[in-house]
């Protein structure tokens, strides 16, 4: 059985999890005799400490992946397929409303010019915890701990914990992320019809 080690450009716990739940799920599509090894490493997004825009988003999901394939090649690592995942909000004016979402993003590419994004969804955020990130600057999870009462939610169940009471948590919303994303990978032959 072939091992086939999976980066991630992160070491959050919620963010590991997200990517090995996901490959308990469609691993045996991807490859049915391999085994899959997830890899946490701390790179930076190149995007704001929390993103409001989609573009942002994407753009750091997009970047944590390539600053992956850039370390994976320097120190010759045997990384096959390199996750990027960012956490954020996308911004949205509907009849002259602020409305703001909170989304996950993930960017998966086998280090080629192949790669794919996928997102989570979205949740809506309660108004004053947007005024808090995006009037006056406080990064989201310490807004979410304020608003919240809490400590430490990023590392827990984080914002989406809080505003679905748990039905969805912070790794689930990043392994709906992660698993949009590699579909090109484990669907290929469908995604090849392109």
């Amino acid at each position: 059985m072939q091992k086939i080690q999976v980066a991630v450009g992160s070491t959050r716990r919620p963010k590991l999890n997200a990517v090995w739940e996901s490959l308990t799920v469609f691993g045996p599509s991807l490859d049915p005799d391999a085994q899959f090894e997830v890899v946490g490493v701390d790179v930076e997004s190149g995007v704001g400490h929390t993103p409001t825009t989609r573009a942002e988003l994407m753009a750091g999901a997009r970047q944590r992946a390539e600053t992956l394939v850039r370390l994976g090649r320097e120190r010759n690592e045997a990384w096959r397929y390199f996750v990027g995942l960012e956490g954020g909000l996308d911004v949205v004016e509907e009849n002259g409303h602020r409305l703001v979402f909170l989304e996950n993003w993930a960017y998966v590419t086998d280090g080629t010019d192949r790669g794919a994004y996928g997102q989570s969804g979205s949740i809506l955020i309660p108004a004053p915890l947007a005024a808090e990130v995006l009037d006056r600057g406080v990064e989201l999870a310490a807004a979410i701990d304020a608003y919240a009462g809490g400590h430490g939610i990023r590392d827990a169940q984080g914002a989406w914990g809080v505003l679905t009471r748990n039905l969805i948590t912070r790794q689930d919303a990043f392994r709906i992320a992660v698993i949009n994303a590699f579909a090109p990978f484990f669907n290929a032959t469908l995604y090849a019809r392109e």
